[in-house]
């Protein structure tokens, strides 16, 4: 049975036909390597429905981040502050500021901000809070220097490797509890010396296994 192409037209093609999956191949990693958790999320900065600039307020002025997220030492949650917390200020401060309409209007209303969530995990993951405020793990290690954030944006990607390293090297995330909230804090000393010694004194033993996320 004589073949339908020649040799040579039958090597060209496979030659095409190599080249094209060589493409494809690469265009697949490259697709794969930007879907990756820590490249899709990482850098997200959301447009909120209020221009909060967190430079001003936990910044400049210095407000606690507690003030706001009340129950991030209480609960597995950082509470997203209601209206009326805003108001406790700005019922005198820039109080007809008309970049603050939509607080009035939330604040005479009772209807929410529709605030958009930045920091986001699947439904499958538990995080607790409390749990890592209480040992001593500050915002800024999840956060970064939100105090210098005029709009938050996610600066790690909270991805399982991400938070595996950290639970299995976790001294140089370890400071004491009353610094957890003060984000430009640094020890004297080496970090990890210090963490390491927290550790030891309150007897922290981060998981490793899956229960301790995915429950």
């Amino acid at each position: 049975m004589s073949a339908i192409f020649s040799k040579q037209f039958d090597t060209k093609l496979r030659l095409a036909a190599a080249a094209v999956v060589l493409v494809l191949g690469a265009a697949g990693a490259v697709l794969g390597y930007l879907l990756l958790p820590q490249q899709v999320d990482t850098g997200y900065v959301p447009v909120q429905p209020v221009a909060y600039s967190h430079k001003l307020h936990a910044g400049n002025l210095g407000l606690d981040c507690t003030y706001c997220h009340y129950t991030v030492d209480k609960s597995r949650f950082a509470a997203v502050p209601a209206t009326e917390t805003c108001m406790n200020c700005h019922v005198r401060v820039k109080e007809k500021s008309p970049q603050l309409q939509k607080v009035r209007d939330s604040y005479a209303t009772g209807q929410p901000i529709p605030w958009v969530k930045v920091h986001r995990l699947p439904d499958y993951v538990y995080f607790n809070h409390q749990a890592h405020v209480t040992a001593g793990v500050s915002c800024v290690s999840c956060h970064g220097r939100v105090d210098q954030m005029k709009e938050v944006m996610q600066v790690q990607p909270l991805s399982m490797a991400w938070c595996l390293d950290c639970h299995r090297n976790p001294a140089p995330n370890v400071r004491p509890v009353e610094y957890v909230t003060k984000l430009d804090w640094k020890p004297e000393g080496d970090p990890a010396e210090l963490g390491a010694r927290l550790i030891k004194t309150k007897g922290i033993k981060p998981p490793e296994n899956c229960s301790g996320c995915h429950r």
